[in-house]
């Protein structure tokens, strides 16, 4: 192998490690089998959501994984894949390919590591149905507002009470 071909291969492997040093999650899928339309479509979704969605041969993300929190996907390296680092929200990646997954049923995903923790393909799916971290806020405070204003609303019931005596 020629010192050039060499350079370019450490080239993507430094790109890809750089990118995992910035990730909360990396998802790995089975992308086979989809058309150029949809893989447009796709990709358009992810940029949206933030999410940077590569492929790359295995033998260099494998390269690129050793001795971080994300070698854990190792094993899961195999055959066709495609990788989508999620730096923002760490599920984001899980639930929006599993959106774009309804559509286009050729795509599988794999596995992934979120936040340090490996999961597999079931697991991503169910990561998938959780909610946004902005969506569980607004969930949050709409239960502490809740009986809040419950409160203050009863308390102005009862002054208006008392003024019309």
């Amino acid at each position: 192998m020629s010192v050039e071909n060499l350079k370019k291969k450490q080239e993507v492997i430094d790109e890809i490690k750089g990118k995992l040093d910035k990730a909360q999650s990396a998802v790995v899928i089975d992308y086979m089998g989809i058309t150029v339309e949809e893989a447009d479509v796709m990709r358009k979704k992810l940029r949206e959501a933030n999410i940077d969605y590569t492929v790359y041969k295995n033998k260099l993300v494998s390269r690129a994984i050793q001795d971080t929190k994300f070698a854990q996907l190792e094993d899961s390296l195999s055959g066709p894949s495609a990788f989508a680092f999620g730096y923002d929200d760490a599920i984001a990646p899980a639930r929006v390919l599993s959106g774009i997954m309804k559509d286009i049923k050729k795509m599988e995903f794999k596995a992934a590591v979120v936040e340090g923790n490996l999961y597999n393909a079931d697991g991503v799916k169910a990561l998938a149905q959780l909610p946004s971290r902005d969506e569980l806020i607004a969930k949050f405070m709409g239960s502490i507002i809740s009986p809040v204003s419950t409160f203050a609303r009863t308390l102005q019931a009862i002054a208006e009470k008392k003024a019309e005596q």
